[in-house]
């Protein structure tokens, strides 16, 4: 008898193993299944290319690494005066760098239907702003730039 029942009992454990899986897939495949839908779920991208609040530039805004950045990927101010150097940076090494392809903004992470912890910075008065950016919901996206608590957005529509 006893060696009928050591005969039996590795198939009890593989039974019970065989109960115990339906349990153990139920706890994994959910979060599996968030992990791949994630990035799905996470609503449209802002990579592409963007006409500045002011109408004289093309930002291609697009990944670089982990993080998203944006650069001057046209420059489309006519007159005549207008810089073509950035004249204005606090740096007096940068100075001589094209406008054209300046990167102005730098590090975004997204968070949600927000990108943070970036920066945006303004050849025009040379100065780097702690910044945000969001989609609006006509489609156009919300340029954020502080100073302290102080904030100011534009308002920057998609290139087609």
């Amino acid at each position: 008898r006893a060696d009928v029942e050591l005969a039996h009992e590795p198939s009890d454990r593989i039974t019970k193993r065989m109960r115990l899986w339906p349990i153990i897939m139920r706890g994994f495949i959910p979060p599996l299944a968030l992990a791949f839908a994630a990035p799905a779920m996470a609503g449209p991208s802002i990579e592409g290319l963007w006409l500045n609040d002011d109408h004289k530039g093309l930002v291609r805004i697009a990944p670089c690494g982990a993080k998203l950045c944006g650069t001057i990927a046209k420059v489309l101010d006519t007159d005549p005066r207008a810089p073509k150097t950035d004249i204005h940076n606090a740096d007096p090494k940068l100075r001589n760098r094209p406008i054209l392809g300046i990167s102005v903004l730098t590090g975004f992470e997204r968070h949600g239907d927000v990108w943070r912890n970036g920066r945006a910075y303004d050849p025009e008065g040379g100065k780097g702003y702690k910044s945000t950016l969001q989609l609006n919901p006509d489609g156009s996206l919300r340029v954020t730039g502080c100073v302290f608590v102080i904030c100011e957005s534009r308002r920057w529509t998609r290139a087609r």
